[in-house]
C-alpha cells in the first residue's frame, strides 16, 4: 500500500523490472517464473522442494515490499512531487538547537520602566544613557580618535543597558518563534537592572520596593503554560546588573532578592558578573561603546588597533577609594606615577570625571600594550573590555575579575590558555613589595607581547555588541549571538539527558 501521497518510496525502483527484460509469469507470487516453467534439468524427486523454496523465497519478496512502504520510513515529504530534493535540503536546519519563543510581557515590567527613565536615578535623568535602544548617544567626543568611517558605530553606552540591547537583538533573532509549543528556549524580557536599580541609591526606598516589580514578573509567569511544563528550566533572562544586587538574603542588606525568589533556582541568567558557585549565572561582555554594523567595519577596527604605534608600556584608568583602608587602586595610581615617562600613563576618574565618555579612556588605551585592571566596585570592570577593544593586554590581579567569570569568551581553564591574552599578577604580591608590576611587564618582551596582542584583536569581535538587528553576518558571532547559542546549547543537553534519565528507568 503506497503512503497518502501516492507516492513510491525510494528504493521502489528496486523491485520494478528494468525495461528489456524477459516477459514474467501473470503470477503475482513470483516476479522471475511460474513453477510450471521450471528448468527440465532438475530431477522429479527434487522439484516438490526446490517449488516449495521458491514459493517461500516470493512470499519473503513481497512482506519485503510491503516493508518499504511503511509509511514511519519514509523521510516527510514536503510535496507529492516524484522529484526528490537534494540531500542538503532534507537536512539543513537554520535552527538546529531549537528555537525561542520571547514573551510579551506586561509593560510594567519594562516598556513602562523605560517610559518613566527620568526616574530611575536619584541624580540625574538616564532617558540619554538608554536612548537608541541601549546603545546611547552618539559618541561624538571620539571625533579624531578613532577612524572617520567608523565613527557612526560609536555610541556613549551606558555599562548597566544590556537588557534593552538583548530585547532589541533576540526580538529579530532568526530563530524567534511565536508558536510557544515550537519552542526549545524562552527569553524573558524583564528589565529587572532598571527596576531594582531605581531604588539602590535612594534614601526612602525600602527593601520590598527593591523586590515589588521582580515580585510581579513571578506571579505573572508562573500562570504561562510553557512555565508550567518546565518550572522555568528551559528560561532564560538577562539581567543589566552584576549579580549581587539581586542577591539580598538578610533585610536591609544591599541590593534585591529577585535570585533568592522561588521559580528563579532553575532559570538561566545572562549577567555582566556571575556568581562563580551558581551555575546558573552566565557571564557576559559588559556593553562598550562600539557597535559595528558589518563584518568590514569589524575588521577595519581589528586592523586600527593591531597596527597601532603604542608609545606606552602599561595605562590605568580608575578611581582611588579613599573610604578604603589600603586601597589598591591608589596603590597602582602611585606605581604608575613612579614609573616614568613612557612606561605608564593613567586617566584619575575621580568625581565621576570618566563617565560613559570615552574619548580620553579610549586613547589611553590605545596608546598602551598593557592595562592594569584592578577589581572595581565589585570583582569585575568594564574597563577590562575597554580595554581588550583597543587591543590592549589586559593584567589582572583577582582571578575572578575575568577567568571564573566570562567563559563562553574569554579562553581559560589553565594558565597557558589565559596568558595568552592576559598578563596575572597577585595582589598580595604587589602590596608586599615582593613584586614590581613595571618590572613584569617589561620582561614579557616585545615579540610575546606582540602575540598577546594579537589573540586579544582575534577575541574582539565576540566581545562587542552589534548595531545590526540579525547580527554581523559572515558567520562572525558577537557577544549576543554567543550568548544565545550558549543558551540553546545548554538547554538541548538538559533536555538529551532528560532522554537519557527516562530511558534508563523504562
Amino acid at each position: 500500500m503506497l503512503t497518502g501521497s501516492q507516492t513510491p518510496p525510494p528504493e521502489a525502483h528496486l523491485l520494478k523490472k528494468p525495461k528489456g527484460a524477459p516477459q514474467a509469469s501473470s503470477s503475482p507470487l513470483h516476479p522471475l517464473k511460474s513453477p510450471g516453467a521450471l528448468p527440465c534439468s532438475v530431477p522429479f524427486r527434487h522439484r516438490p522442494v526446490l517449488v516449495l523454496s521458491l514459493l517461500a523465497l516470493q512470499l519473503l519478496l513481497l512482506l519485503s515490499a510491503r516493508f518499504l512502504h511503511a509509511p514511519h520510513l519514509l523521510l516527510r515529504r514536503r510535496s507529492h512531487s516524484t522529484h526528490h530534493p537534494p540531500a542538503a535540503t532534507l537536512t539543513d536546519n537554520p535552527c538546529p538547537s531549537g528555537r525561542i519563543y520571547v514573551y510579551d510581557l506586561p509593560p510594567v515590567l519594562n516598556a513602562d520602566l523605560i517610559a518613566a527613565c527620568n526616574d530611575l536615578s536619584p541624580w540625574a535623568s538616564r532617558c540619554v544613557a538608554l536612548s537608541n535602544g541601549g546603545f546611547g548617544p552618539p559618541a561624538a567626543d571620539l571625533a579624531g580618535v578613532v577612524p572617520s568611517s567608523l565613527l557612526a558605530s560609536w555610541y556613549s553606552t551606558d555599562q548597566f543597558a544590556a537588557e534593552l540591547i538583548f530585547h532589541r537583538r533576540i526580538l529579530n533573532h532568526r530563530c524567534r518563534t511565536a508558536d510557544p509549543s515550537a519552542a526549545a528556549a524562552f527569553y524573558v524580557p524583564f528589565y529587572a537592572g532598571l527596576a531594582v536599580g531605581k531604588h539602590l541609591w535612594s534614601s526612602t526606598s525600602t527593601s520590598g520596593d527593591r523586590d515589588r516589580d521582580c515580585a510581579i514578573l513571578l506571579r505573572w509567569i508562573k500562570n504561562q503554560d510553557p512555565w508550567k511544563q518546565s518550572n522555568g528550566w528551559d528560561h532564560f533572562i538577562t539581567l543589566g546588573r552584576i549579580t549581587w544586587d539581586f542577591r539580598r538574603s538578610r533585610e536591609g542588606d544591599w541590593g534585591g532578592s529577585f535570585l533568592y525568589m522561588p521559580g528563579m533556582e532553575n532559570v538561566t541568567r545572562l549577567l555582566i558578573e556571575r556568581n562563580p558557585w551558581d551555575g546558573k549565572d552566565v557571564g557576559i561582555p559588559y556593553p562598550t561603546g562600539f557597535h559595528p554594523r558589518t563584518v568590514a567595519e569589524v575588521r577595519e577596527w581589528q586592523q586600527f588597533v593591531l597596527n597601532r604605534n603604542r608609545s606606552t608600556l602599561f595605562g590605568f584608568v580608575g578611581a582611588a577609594r579613599s573610604g578604603f583602608k589600603d586601597d589598591f587602586r591608589a596603590l597602582l595610581l602611585g606605581e604608575c606615577g613612579r614609573a616614568g615617562k613612557g612606561r605608564c600613563r593613567s586617566v584619575d576618574c575621580g568625581g565621576g570625571r570618566c563617565g560613559n565618555r570615552s574619548a580620553e579612556t579610549l586613547s589611553l588605551f590605545l596608546d598602551s600594550v598593557f592595562c592594569l585592571q584592578p577589581r572595581g566596585d565589585s570583582f569585575t570592570r568594564r574597563s577590562m573590555f575597554d580595554c581588550m577593544l583597543a587591543g590592549a593586554v589586559p593584567v589582572l590581579f583577582w582571578r575572578r575579575s575575568a577567568y571564573v567569570q566570562y567563559r563562553w569568551y574569554l579562553p581559560g581553564g589553565d594558565e597557558e590558555r589565559e596568558g595568552d591574552w592576559s598578563v596575572f599578577i597577585d595582589r598580595r604580591d604587589v602590596r608586599s613589595g615582593a613584586v614590581s608590576v613595571k618590572k613584569v611587564l617589561e620582561k614579557i618582551g616585545e615579540e610575546r607581547a606582540r602575540r598577546m596582542r594579537e589573540k586579544v584583536v582575534e577575541m574582539i569581535p565576540k566581545l562587542l555588541y552589534s548595531a545590526t538587528e540579525g547580527g554581523l553576518g559572515e558567520g562572525m558571532q558577537d557577544a549576543f549571538d554567543v550568548a544565545v547559542e550558549g543558551v540553546l546549547r545548554r538547554f538541548r543537553e538538559k533536555q538529551l539527558r532528560l532522554h537519557r534519565e527516562v530511558d534508563g528507568r523504562v
